[in-house]
């Protein structure tokens, strides 16, 4: 019955968000924020089965697991050609501009693909001053704040203020600007948008996880 009831309401909700985005009352930012909180609300109201949000959490976990596996071999390329270049510069004269740019090739996916995996396990930078020392319902409450506010939103601003910047660049198959550089600077540009969406999908899984621990907390 209740689940029946909200159901309105978020319906509501969506079209006064709508319609002030077209008025012009509300930024893109804050309407992706609105947005998002919405779709949460309803979902963990009216959709899925909790155990479904488990499995859903899990899949989404894996993922990262094994993009960060994937992105753990990368940084050994990346110090094998590294080596490479300064070798066959220093020693025997030689270099090609491909080879240099694609350590920054490199260095660039480590970094985008990685950041789904690094929050899987905590490993961003973080300035602790009182978290540390909170209860795991508290931290829980934090995490969660800190994905509807800040983390998801922001993976969907940058996933929406890039999508046209990476069409503009496979509309005419962006290459290097130096002779003799790589083709595929499209391709790389492209991994502005899977660093989005990897990491959204991690905030997901992070909201799923802190829920599941605060309700635990609260029953125990």
């Amino acid at each position: 019955m209740i689940k029946s009831l909200l159901l309105p309401f978020w319906l509501l909700a969506l079209v006064m968000i709508l319609k002030y985005y077209s008025l012009g009352q509300l930024s893109i930012a804050q309407t992706l924020l609105y947005l998002n909180i919405a779709m949460i609300v309803l979902s963990f109201s009216y959709g899925l089965k909790y155990k479904h949000y488990c499995q859903l959490a899990n899949g989404i976990n894996q993922l990262s697991e094994w993009v960060g596996q994937f992105v753990a071999w990368l940084t050994l390329f990346m110090v094998i050609i590294t080596f490479l270049v300064v070798v066959l510069r220093y020693g025997f004269s030689l270099g090609w501009i491909a080879m240099q740019e694609s350590v920054s090739y490199l260095h660039a996916l480590v970094f985008l693909l990685g950041a789904s995996y690094a929050l899987k396990h905590q490993a961003h930078v973080r300035v602790d001053v009182f978290y540390q020392k909170f209860s795991a319902t508290t931290k829980a409450w934090i995490n969660l704040l800190g994905c509807l506010l800040f983390l998801i939103p922001v993976c969907s601003m940058t996933f929406y203020l890039s999508w046209q910047y990476v069409l503009d660049s496979w509309a005419v198959y962006e290459g290097s600007r130096e002779a003799g550089g790589l083709a595929g600077v499209y391709l790389l540009k492209t991994s502005i948008l899977v660093m989005a969406s990897l990491l959204l999908l991690q905030g997901i899984a992070q909201l799923i996880t802190d829920v599941q621990t605060i309700q635990q907390q609260g029953a125990s």
